[in-house]
């Protein structure tokens, strides 16, 4: 199926894997001045608010922590998340993938989704799991890892850790949903393109899959956060300290 202007066939999947695209005239109002994630992942940022760390910032204040590792951990988690379930999404449903260059998305960081992210441009590329993983993983994850690393500190296992669970995590929603429409062609393209991204080797050290399930190596420290406790694919058994 062609990708339509739209991406319309992410709407019955829920607003997480919703995404959304700019109408209108490059440069007109509203998103389209919203940074571009390349913005982001420059070592040196344009001149402005500096994306990554206006979002780090904002997870910070909502989740009420003080220290920015823990808030850079889990701003890339949402982001990885976030591209996981668009690209994913796409790829079972279309049998395509929309061109996610970080040139092309517009990045609201102050929003969550759906309207944290804006493609300013729909082209269509394979929807195989080596177009997936050049897209996601290396186009958006290891430059983010890069400067998170760079400047928060954060280490590199927990990163890929965190790129892991939420790939695992969008399976699961792909699964139950197809489950629950009869949709066992979603189901097993699904399966499919989740098993090659995980033989990936930025991806096949960071957890055990069975099944469905998934248990992670390392901890997103979402543990740190004021009321926070462990995730259910932690590796941890109970909170340490």
């Amino acid at each position: 199926m062609d990708l339509d202007r739209d991406l319309a066939a992410l709407r019955p999947l829920g607003g997480f894997f919703v995404l959304r695209t700019l109408p209108g005239p490059p440069g007109a109002a509203g998103p389209w001045r919203l940074p571009a994630l390349a913005d982001g992942y420059a070592r040196v940022p344009p001149s402005g608010r500096d994306p990554v760390a206006a979002r780090v910032a904002v997870v910070g204040e909502r989740l009420r922590t003080a220290e920015p590792r823990v808030a850079a951990s889990l701003a890339q988690q949402g982001l990885a998340a976030r591209l996981w379930s668009a690209a994913l999404g796409c790829a079972v449903l279309y049998g395509r993938l929309p061109d996610l260059d970080p040139r092309l998305l517009r990045w609201d960081v102050d929003a969550t989704a759906p309207d944290d992210l804006w493609l300013t441009e729909v082209r269509a590329l394979p929807g195989d799991a080596a177009t997936l993983a050049a897209t996601v993983l290396h186009g958006h994850l290891e430059p983010l890892t890069a400067v998170l690393r760079a400047r928060y500190g954060v280490a590199a296992g927990l990163l890929w850790g965190n790129a892991g669970s939420a790939l695992a995590a969008t399976a699961r929603e792909l699964g139950r949903w197809a489950r629950a429409h009869g949709r066992a062609d979603v189901a097993a393209r699904t399966r499919a393109l989740t098993g090659e991204l995980f033989a990936h080797p930025l991806l096949d050290a960071t957890g055990v899959r069975t099944g469905a399930s998934f248990r992670r190596r390392s901890c997103c420290l979402y543990y740190r956060v004021p009321g926070g406790g462990l995730c259910g694919d932690c590796c941890h058994t109970r909170p340490p300290g």
